[in-house]
């Protein structure tokens, strides 16, 4: 490999601090210095290769092992983990073992992907996803109005079927609505198309959201319901909330959700959940337990976090 230049070097230094040090994402990067998504996560992929950025696992057993420690612990069908990175580059890190999920689950033409919402997700979409051609990626709910990327679940549906070279479906209505809209917008046949997906889909990848109650809730976003049932709950998938044990907490206003019943998510063979964070350890665990989730791409710190609770 070529010796980089000054200024070449210069330029790795200066997108590694702010990825790693400022807390900056890739995207707000790319932006701040007129670059292309791609070339920042070329540049930092460089900077790891020349030892200016470096990581640090401490983990006391393999990867591997810890994979299949944490898949028995857990009851998961499958598991697979990435090293543990500094934030922000914990949540991107995450896309390399949802690719290795993806091709697992031997996608080809004619495959359907659900797809969530939410930060780790986005951070996965932007790193980008194995190319498997053929594959028809669907929304798993309305749209969500809220400014944050992550919650812009349309565009992240096009931007993984972009990433797989697949078709994407859209569904232009909101995530909240009342029956009675529900039922007219049901009846369109385009919306019809994307809905009927759900009934036949061969993976979904969510995210697993944190704790909500009680002091956690002044820092949610908006989309976060405003009602104490959930102040128990230990996280969501899609906003179907639960406790450490894995039941279900129901809140208020959930009727009105847009978005893939509980029992069609359930039966979706592949139901990869992604998230990293020690945080998030007792929320995975109600997730796996709750059969949301019965796979998970996380990272090693994660995994032993969640083996140190669960044997806690």
């Amino acid at each position: 490999m070529d010796a980089p230049s000054p200024a070449s070097r210069t330029l790795l230094h200066t997108v590694a601090r702010l990825h790693y040090e400022k807390d900056l994402s890739q995207r707000e990067i790319a932006e701040q210095m007129k670059l292309s998504t791609a070339t920042v996560s070329r540049l930092l992929r460089r900077a790891r290769e020349e030892g200016i950025v470096r990581i640090e696992i401490a983990d006391s057993i393999g990867t591997d092992e810890l994979a299949e420690e944490l898949r028995e612990t857990l009851g998961l069908a499958h598991v697979a983990l990435a090293p543990s990175a500094p934030a922000p580059g914990s949540l991107a890190a995450l896309a390399d073992p949802v690719g290795r999920l993806l091709k697992q689950a031997r996608f080809g033409p004619r495959s359907t992907l659900g797809i969530g919402w939410g930060r780790t997700v986005w951070e996965v979409i932007q790193v980008g996803l194995p190319k498997i051609h053929g594959v028809t990626t669907v929304p798993l709910c309305g749209g969500i109005p809220e400014a944050a990327p992550q919650f812009q679940i349309g565009e992240i549906a096009r931007l993984a079927a972009a990433q797989l070279g697949g078709l994407p479906k859209f569904l232009h209505v909101p995530y909240l609505l009342a029956s009675e809209a529900r039922r007219a917008l049901s009846k369109d046949a385009r919306i019809r198309d994307s809905l009927d997906l759900w009934n036949r889909l061969d993976a979904v990848i969510v995210g697993v959201g944190r704790p909500h109650g009680g002091t956690h809730s002044s820092n949610d976003a908006a989309v976060t319901p405003n009602d104490p049932a959930i102040d128990h709950a230990v996280g969501d998938v899609l906003l179907r909330y639960f406790d450490a044990n894995g039941k279900r907490v129901h809140w208020r206003d959930e009727a009105m959700l847009f978005s893939i019943s509980e029992e069609q998510l359930v039966s979706v063979p592949i139901r990869i959940g992604v998230a990293a964070a020690a945080s998030k350890a007792v929320s995975i665990l109600g997730a796996a337990r709750s059969g949301l989730i019965n796979a998970l791409a996380t990272d090693t710190g994660t995994a032993s976090q969640i083996l140190a609770t669960r044997s806690g």
